[in-house]
């Protein structure tokens, strides 16, 4: 009989609002409490709440801590400060990209490391072997919660007397804070391309958390409404718009998240910096006519010749039918024309900026 997948702390909570699941590598995300569109809104103009239980969280203590997570990272690690978050890909030696996500330091020995992917025991142990370091998964230690939207701040401000006002983006209060009565970890980070927070409380008081924050005005969002944002956004999912181990960062356009020019080392440094100079393929966005929206994988074609792969694919209430692209470099040049495979023949489609919302991210830093 194959193995159950696994549920959410906040599984129950959330199957009691009526919302619905879906099964992806064996781990149930929720998916929408029945109107995405309405839930993509609530993110773009409100506050909601999204439970990302199964981001892998990967625990570094020890002494060569900072060097343990360079080694593998293509951001620059040791030189965070305390309480500061970075994210950039996870490579092998070769500099092909096996996951992308984001590191935490939370002192000058300990970081925590988030990826997409579980199962990194044996590749940790390979390639960091002589450091001393200890590293442990401890995913089901830290649930994590996204708050997220224009109105995130407000909400949290309420729930607290730590300094929610302060706190920079894309960093951590080094210490847990008291969220509602619930000690939890406070992150500004997210995945929506809007203001946004990520709460990581105790799993015993998880669920007493979550019910808090939505008694204070936050609704639920699940996978259905984060994709419209996500691609709007240019936010890349693993599995979807690259394998891993099949290219490097360069294909999902990550130039400004590979250190080539820091004073550090991570796996396949040399390797990346003979592509960075021309790298042969782009992640860019696609405004796609009409109504029809390809189904993700779609050929993208100039003229006969296949050049690029449409990714991700949604129908935006602010923009139409987008998607993402990873296409060849000479064509990855906004406002060229090109074809997308569709059942039945092909529709026009024109290369524009990754991030056709909020381009210079101004609202998540705001």
């Amino acid at each position: 009989m194959a193995d159950e997948p696994i549920k959410s702390v906040w599984y129950d909570v959330q199957a009691e609002q009526g919302a619905e699941f879906e099964d992806f590598d064996g781990w149930l995300w929720t998916s929408t409490l029945g109107d995405a569109n309405k839930e993509y809104e609530s993110i773009r103009s409100d506050v909601a709440v999204w439970d990302v239980y199964p981001l892998v969280k990967w625990d570094f203590s020890g002494r060569d801590a900072a060097k343990a997570v360079q080694r593998i990272f293509t951001n620059d690690a040791m030189g965070q400060s305390v309480g500061q978050v970075r994210y950039g890909a996870f490579v092998n030696a070769e500099g092909m990209m096996l996951d992308d996500g984001t590191v935490y330091r939370l002192g000058d020995d300990h970081y925590w490391v988030m990826t997409n992917n579980p199962g990194y025991e044996e590749w940790f142990a390979d390639v960091l072997s002589g450091l001393d370091v200890s590293v442990e998964d401890r995913t089901h230690q830290m649930p994590l919660m996204s708050v997220q939207g224009p109105r995130s701040r407000e909400l949290l401000s309420k729930l607290t007397d730590a300094d929610i006002e302060g706190l920079p983006y894309f960093h951590l209060f080094p210490e847990k804070q008291t969220i509602a009565g619930v000690p939890a970890w406070v992150l500004r980070t997210g995945f929506s391309g809007e203001l946004g927070y990520e709460l990581i409380p105790d799993r015993d008081r998880a669920v007493e958390l979550w019910k808090a924050v939505q008694d204070a005005g936050a609704s639920i969002f699940g996978t259905a409404g984060v994709e419209i944002a996500r691609i709007e956004s240019g936010m890349i999912v693993a599995g979807v718009d690259y394998q891993s181990g099949e290219g490097t960062p360069y294909d999902v356009s990550f130039d400004r998240l590979v250190a080539l020019n820091k004073d550090v080392d991570f796996l396949g440094k040399d390797k990346l910096r003979q592509v960075a100079g021309n790298p042969p393929k782009r992640l860019k966005t696609l405004r796609v006519e009409g109504s029809d929206v390809p189904e993700y994988g779609a050929e993208v074609k100039s003229g006969e010749a296949v050049v690029g792969t449409l990714t991700s694919s949604a129908t935006s209430p602010r923009f139409g039918t987008i998607g993402l692209a990873v296409l060849s470099s000479d064509v990855a040049v906004d406002g060229t024309k090109l074809d997308v495979a569709v059942e039945g023949g092909t529709v026009p489609a024109t290369v524009d900026v990754l991030s056709v919302y909020d381009t210079d991210k101004r609202r998540p830093r705001s």
